[in-house]
């Protein structure tokens, strides 16, 4: 009796991990436990091994949530990082804890932060806009960040004009659209090469290449890119015009779009709010956050909710799942909120 119950235990476990493995959160990750990175240094177009192993070493799950083991070190090359940035990406060592089964927050809906916000299939780190610098409406002048004072409230609390990382940190991201914050390599926006894009808005790929994550194909379903901290997907830039998997393939579209404003007194919502610096050629549309409102487009599928994400069919959930999307403009470069966000 003893033996029969041990083969049925046997069975139901062994089933039940085959059904556990075929959950994307489990099977989409790059491992490695032999291969070694490189990295570039300023004035040298020759890539130098770091010998820290690339991509993630690990993956273990259990009957609620996955544990994945990486170095934060990606397999394309990294550096080098041009506005003085004293960081080197470095291994991060860390086990990161995700949902097997996410569900959606009902309640209020939680901000992202400076910071981890997720992390993509290869171990990097997923950030969201920010560069953790804002305008203090006390002093009129930039506070947080290298080199500014403390924001009034105290380092990383968000002001009511935080500036985007994208528009200020370009010159500070390598090839592959990445860098250092201390060790920590991470991504704030669609980890696509910048000569790869349709308008090559950075020269760095000239002396110091790399592939990236991967390449947008527009003919093709984008791949699974990771995964936000909620459990949910990551998806690139194009998928299926239809949340119901119909319609072709179809850049999927950020909702937000730049206000119409010369004077920055007020948030999209309408909040009366301490001012920013008015428009101008030193701080043009783009320069913070609080710059872009969301459009609902209800007869067109393709664009996203508020939060840079949709409920559809992908490859790898045929039966539908919420995704987040790395949103790119019609010239492949990085469209605002880039990844997730602002909620």
């Amino acid at each position: 009796m003893k033996k029969e119950l041990l083969i049925l235990i046997c069975i139901f476990m062994c089933f039940s991990g085959i059904k556990a493995q075929t959950n994307p959160a489990i099977t989409s990750w790059l491992q490695n436990t032999t291969t070694t990175g490189y990295y570039y240094i300023a004035g040298n177009s020759t890539p130098i091994s770091h010998g820290i192993l690339v991509n993630c070493q690990q993956v273990r799950y259990s009957t609620t949530s996955v544990y994945v083991n990486a170095t934060g070190m990606p397999a394309y090359k990294v550096g080098p990082y041009q506005d003085n940035n004293p960081g080197q990406a470095g291994n991060q060592n860390a086990i990161f804890k995700l949902p097997l089964n996410p569900t959606e927050n009902t309640g209020t809906k939680t901000a992202t932060s400076g910071g981890n916000i997720g992390i993509f299939i290869n171990g990097v780190a997923m950030f969201d806009y920010r560069d953790g610098v804002a305008w203090n409406t006390s002093t009129n002048a930039w506070c947080g960040g290298p080199g500014n004072p403390t924001c009034p409230g105290g380092a990383g609390t968000t002001q009511s004009w935080n500036r985007d990382a994208i528009v200020y940190e370009k010159l500070g991201f390598d090839c592959a659209k990445g860098h250092p914050a201390g060790t920590n390599y991470h991504h704030h926006q669609n980890p696509s090469a910048f000569d790869l894009d349709l308008n090559v808005i950075s020269t760095v790929c000239n002396l110091y290449d790399s592939d990236g994550l991967y390449t947008i194909n527009p003919s093709q379903h984008s791949p699974l890119l990771g995964f936000a901290y909620d459990g949910f997907p990551v998806y690139g830039a194009y998928g299926y015009a239809n949340t119901n998997g119909t319609g072709g393939i179809t850049r999927i579209k950020s909702g937000y779009q730049l206000r119409n404003i010369t004077v920055r007194t007020h948030h999209a919502n309408g909040t009366d709010v301490p001012d920013g610096p008015a428009v101008s050629s030193t701080y043009p549309l783009g320069t913070f956050r609080e710059d872009y409102e969301w459009v609902s487009h209800p007869s067109d599928q393709s664009y996203l909710d508020e939060h840079n994400g949709r409920f559809c069919v992908t490859p790898e959930y045929p039966a539908g799942i919420y995704c987040y999307f790395a949103t790119v403009d019609a010239n492949h470069n990085s469209a605002y909120p880039y990844l997730i966000g602002p909620t």
